[in-house]
C-alpha cells in the first residue's frame, strides 16, 4: 500500500485510520438511481464498491513535509469519542492510526500545524486526546487551522443543539480554549508552496489544499469529493452535504483548473492509493493512475 509521495521538494505522507466497506452506495448518494450504479459498475466493482454495493472507503490523515514545516492535513475520527450515530465510529479504541503516524517518521510533537479542510466528526477527531477526563490538544506544539465561516457555523450549531454535533465538543471547542487555533479565510496563501482553495458545499466553508508549485504540485481534496463517481456526475451530492448544489459547482471549477495536468490529487475518502490525476472525460472528469 503506498503511502508516501514525493511532490517535488514536499513529501507527502497518509496515515491510514480505517479502510474498509462503509456505506451503501444508494444510500450515500440520494440522488443515486440503480441504473446509473449499474451502468457504472464495471469499473467500480470491485476497488470502490463491495459485492453488497458499499462503499469502499479510506478514513486517513495526510502529512505535508515542506522545507519549513510537518503539517498534518484532516485528523480523522480519533479514540475514545461518542459517536452513537456511527457504530463504526463509536467509542474508538484502535491503535492503528497512532501506530501509522509512528511509521511514517512522526510523532505527534513534530507537527507544527493541522490544518482542518472542514469541521466534520472523521476530519477533526484526533485534534484532540483524553487526559485525565479531559480532551486535550493531541499534538502539543501545532496550530490548528480552521476556516472562518465554518467555525462559526458549527460553534452556533453547537450551542443551539449541543447533542447534533458532538464532534464539536470534544474536538474542536477544547481546541478553541486552549487558544490553539489560527482562524484564516478559506483561500489563505499559508506559503510559497501552500496555498488553500475554497471548495464548498459539502460543508458552508470547506477548503482543499494546494501543495507545491505548477508542474510539481498536488492538491488535498478533502471531502469536496468522495468517490470518482462524482468526477464523472459532478452534481452528484451526497448525504451530509449542507448544500450539494455548490458542492458540484466546487467539483467543476477544481476539476476544470487542474484537469489534463500533472497534479496529483490526493483524496480523503477514495481507497489506496488514494491519489491519482483528473482528466476530462465527456463534459466532466475521470481519474487516472498518477
Amino acid at each position: 500500500m503506498r503511502t508516501k509521495f514525493e511532490v517535488g521538494n514536499v513529501t507527502i505522507h497518509r496515515i491510514v485510520e480505517q479502510e474498509g466497506p462503509f456505506f451503501e452506495a444508494l444510500q450515500f448518494f440520494p440522488k443515486l438511481t440503480k441504473e446509473l450504479l449499474d451502468e457504472n459498475r464495471s469499473w467500480l466493482q470491485p476497488k470502490f464498491i463491495g459485492p453488497k454495493d458499499e462503499l469502499m472507503l479510506c478514513i486517513q490523515s495526510y502529512i505535508v513535509k515542506t522545507p519549513h514545516h510537518t503539517i498534518m492535513i484532516d485528523s480523522c475520527v480519533g479514540n475514545h469519542k461518542p459517536r452513537p450515530t456511527r457504530p463504526f465510529w463509536n467509542m474508538m479504541n484502535s491503535d492503528r492510526y497512532e501506530k501509522n503516524l509512528a511509521a511514517s517518521g512522526y510523532g505527534v510533537g513534530d507537527i507544527d500545524f493541522v490544518m482542518c479542510t472542514h469541521l466534520h466528526t472523521d476530519h477533526v477527531g484526533w485534534n484532540t486526546r483524553l487526559d485525565n477526563g479531559r480532551w486535550v490538544p493531541t499534538f502539543p506544539k501545532a496550530r490548528y487551522v480552521f476556516a472562518d465561516r465554518e467555525l462559526d457555523y458549527w460553534t452556533t450549531r453547537h450551542r443551539d443543539d449541543p447533542a447534533a454535533c458532538p464532534w464539536i465538543t470534544d474536538s474542536v471547542l477544547p481546541i478553541v480554549a486552549a487558544n490553539r487555533v489560527d482562524i484564516v479565510k478559506s483561500a489563505y496563501a499559508f506559503n510559497d508552496l501552500m496555498t488553500l482553495i475554497p471548495t464548498p458545499g459539502h460543508t458552508i466553508d470547506h477548503y482543499s489544499v494546494h501543495v507545491g508549485k505548477e508542474g510539481a504540485d498536488a492538491v488535498i481534496t478533502g471531502d469536496m469529493i468522495h468517490s470518482p463517481l462524482q468526477a464523472r456526475y459532478p452534481e452528484l451530492g451526497m448525504m451530509s452535504d449542507y448544500d450539494s448544489a455548490i458542492a458540484g459547482v466546487s467539483r467543476r471549477q477544481l476539476f476544470g483548473r487542474f484537469c489534463d495536468t500533472s497534479t496529483l490529487m490526493c483524496t480523503a475518502h477514495f481507497p489506496s492509493p488514494s491519489s491519482a490525476r483528473v482528466v476530462r472525460w465527456k463534459d466532466s472528469f475521470d481519474f487516472v493512475d498518477a
